[in-house]
């Protein structure tokens, strides 16, 4: 789960190869928060410097980090930070940003999805606390990946595709069977 320093088109490689692995997964049958979530996340620490983690997002070509703490047996989501959080919080209000660290800024007390969770369970948690990115959490509480609603919107694409081509395709073996 360490983040690495990619280039924009590896990053996108990258990202096409997540996409591809969750689709897999998905056809195999799965349907859960782990096997839908990315796993490779940036994330950060509470004590680091918000204007380090602003250039973190930059750097990674992400809106959000996730803010872990790290155990024994791995890294604990303690929050998470947003654009926009420092925009509001911190731009806003004309406040300097090397000054603040991510855990004045951060939103606590996140919401997670379990790594069993279904994709019904994930959408209602989004649309409940109004968010669109879940952590995705394993039985200790340890970080697995995280869930955008981008990812679920395009698992259910995928369904809906499904639905399409079962639909067209009636007409066409009706044919074949009855000419």
């Amino acid at each position: 789960m360490k983040p690495s320093a990619q280039s924009t088109s590896s990053a996108t490689s990258s990202a096409v190869a997540a996409h591809h692995a969750r689709l897999a997964a998905k056809r195999n049958g799965a349907s859960d928060a782990a096997s839908l979530c990315v796993k490779d996340v940036v994330y950060v620490h509470k004590s680091l410097a918000l204007n380090e983690a602003a250039r973190k997002m930059r750097e990674h070509h992400v809106g959000s980090l996730v803010v872990v703490e790290d155990q024994p047996f791995g890294r604990t989501v303690v929050g998470m930070l947003t654009d926009r959080d420092i925009v509001l919080a911190v731009v806003a209000r004309d406040l300097d940003a090397s000054a603040l660290r991510v855990e004045d800024v951060m939103t606590a007390n996140v919401v997670s999805a379990r790594a069993e969770d279904s994709l019904a369970d994930v959408l209602a948690t989004m649309r409940r606390r109004g968010v669109r990115r879940l952590p995705v959490t394993g039985p200790r509480g340890e970080l697995l990946g995280v869930l955008a609603a981008d990812d679920v919107l395009s698992s259910l694409s995928e369904d809906l595709r499904s639905v399409v081509q079962a639909i067209s395709s009636q007409p066409k073996l009706e044919q074949r069977a009855r000419p």
